[in-house]
């Protein structure tokens, strides 16, 4: 037994392993954040007395937050040094869930929300290129199959855990719990975590490339956001997506410009960095709109409470806890497409299945789908954030990992919106195929409420019956859109990311000319230090990071 002890005593030997502790402890916390604020919404409005405008910006302002500051996030910890901007992250975060938890009105509760997201988005990309730096390309997969494992486990205790201390406690003490999470992450960063950074360029901030990146992210996430409750064609809608576009465009023409940009736009010669972003944008398209509808149809439809519904979630969540470190594992050994290639499979498989149910469908119906929607993304989520971070120099990695994460939030955003749209739609000529004799006001306000899963209160039940059956049939539709979505995505996996046997040749070449000029006709190197023949920074195992175009074992 004292032996036992004294193997897990912090040593050289198994440093990087409490390192991953301490990543996944904010990992943790930042998703379990994400889910139990939801289930918080309605006692927030009844002790603040908060209005429907103030629960969504609860929301939305943490969400656009977020992602806008993702990929500055990222780079920050390249620059200044990743595990002095994790614990900074951590510490923003820390002390704005207190900030929300005495907020005396919902005005100081959404102002804090947003300051939330701004903390997660110093953390995210962190825990990623800690991971990445921390540990060999052979280890590499087994730690990121843990980070994702841990992330799934937070998704799914986080409305039993939000349910409970809601009605138990408060709804103050679901941010009051993330306090003293945060403190067990600082802790053991500060003795675990050996600090990097990329020490190929100078400290410089890319201050025009944070403004037109932040400006034109800001607006097209705003835009999804408040998409179907502006009104698609609302001048306020064409306005932001007009600054988007404006905005994103400056972004690219400032970056390749500058010295030292935010963003190496060389990343993306990279079959497999570019295929991975896909996918991570595919991937939570499919997975979000899914669960944010089909938590709609359970409630609203079937008629569970929120905690029966988030409970039904749990195979989902389960399955992905247990295959996502295994998947990790054996994408150290078989290489990432076969794995995400498979999984995106499933993932379409899934909503395929999901796709056939009725207004009168049980959870026996839904299910199985629940299940390979699980076993699906949890051999998508491990090798793709592998592949991604594998596929660029480790000097880049919190940049590299900010972008991924960006693609994962904005593709989420874009499958609740696409699909709301959809649903909007569709259900308004079911309602007027069902209740033609209705007036015309009347059925367009019964099509506006399908967002919110076609529950009418007040209204006859046979206009009640249309619109489920309304909501279901566009439900029908919109899944069979995120299947073909997800099975575009198994095809662009297959094409774009790398063979195993083409990564061990690559990796074969550099070793052999380690030192020397690389091989004629190979691509630039994923990063923004000056060109060099080979990669000579590190040990061998490590020294085959980059590959042609470039790649690593393992991605």
């Amino acid at each position: 037994m004292a032996e036992r002890i004294r193997s897990l005593q912090m040593h050289d030997g198994n440093r990087r392993w409490w390192a991953l502790g301490a990543m996944c402890f904010a990992l943790f916390m930042i998703m379990l954040d994400n889910t139990v604020v939801n289930v918080a919404l309605p006692s927030i409005q009844r002790s603040l007395h908060a209005s429907t405008s103030s629960l969504e910006w609860t929301v939305n302002a943490y969400t656009l937050s977020f992602a806008v500051l993702l990929v500055t996030g990222g780079r920050l910890g390249d620059l200044f040094g990743r595990r002095r901007i994790f614990l900074a992250g951590v510490v923003v975060f820390a002390g704005s869930s207190a900030a929300i938890g005495f907020s005396p009105n919902d005005t100081w509760l959404v102002a804090w929300r947003a300051v939330q997201g701004a903390g997660s988005a110093l953390m995210m990309p962190a825990t990623l290129s800690i991971i990445t730096n921390a540990f060999p390309p052979e280890e590499r997969g087994k730690a990121i199959g843990t980070w994702a494992g841990v992330s799934a486990m937070a998704l799914a205790i986080g409305p039993v855990v939000g349910g409970f201390l809601v009605e138990s406690v408060s709804w103050q003490s679901i941010f009051f719990l993330n306090v003293p999470v945060a403190v067990g992450a600082v802790v053991i960063a500060l003795f675990a975590v050996r600090e990097s950074r990329d020490e190929t360029v100078e400290r410089s901030v890319d201050i025009p490339g944070v403004a037109t990146l932040t400006v034109g992210l800001a607006a097209l996430v705003l835009a999804l956001v408040e998409g179907n409750g502006w009104g698609w064609g609302s001048p306020r809608e064409l306005a932001m997506f007009a600054i988007a576009v404006v905005g994103l465009s400056a972004f690219a023409i400032v970056e390749r410009r500058r010295a030292v940009p935010m963003v190496d736009f060389s990343f993306f010669r990279s079959r497999t960095f570019l295929g991975a972003n896909i996918v991570a944008f595919i991937v939570s398209f499919a997975m979000l709109a899914m669960f944010f509808f089909l938590a709609l149809y359970m409630q609203n439809i079937r008629g569970y409470t929120p905690l029966q519904a988030g409970v039904r979630f749990l195979p989902s969540t389960l399955m992905i806890i247990i295959i996502a470190p295994l998947a990790g594992r054996l994408a150290d050994r078989v290489g990432s497409r076969p794995l995400i290639t498979f999984g995106l499979l499933c993932v379409s498989g899934a909503l395929f299945w999901q796709s056939h149910l009725t207004v009168s469908s049980g959870y026996s119906t839904l299910l199985p789908g629940f299940m390979l929607m699980g076993v699906g993304m949890g051999f998508v989520m491990s090798p793709m954030s592998l592949a991604a971070m594998n596929a660029v120099d480790r000097t880049k990695a919190g940049v590299a990992s900010g972008i991924l994460s960006m693609n994962r939030m904005v593709g989420g955003t874009f499958g609740v919106a696409i699909l709301g749209a959809l649903v909007a739609t569709l259900g308004r000529s079911k309602i007027d195929q069902l209740l033609p004799q209705l007036p015309d006001a009347a059925r367009s306000r019964l099509a506006g409420g399908l967002g919110s899963g076609g529950v009418q209160h007040g209204v006859p039940a046979r206009v009640v019956d249309a619109a489920q059956q309304a909501f279901v049939y566009a439900l029908h539709y919109g899944l069979l859109l995120g299947s073909g979505v997800a099975l575009l995505g198994a095809i662009t996996a297959f094409a774009l990311i790398r063979k195993r046997s083409d990564e061990q040749a690559d990796a074969a070449g550099i070793a052999a000319v380690q030192g020397d000029a690389a091989p004629a006709g190979d691509a630039a190197p994923a990063s923004t230090a000056p060109a060099a023949p080979a990669p000579a920074t590190s040990p061998a195992p490590q020294g085959a990071e980059r590959t042609r175009e470039p790649q690593t074992v393992g991605a």
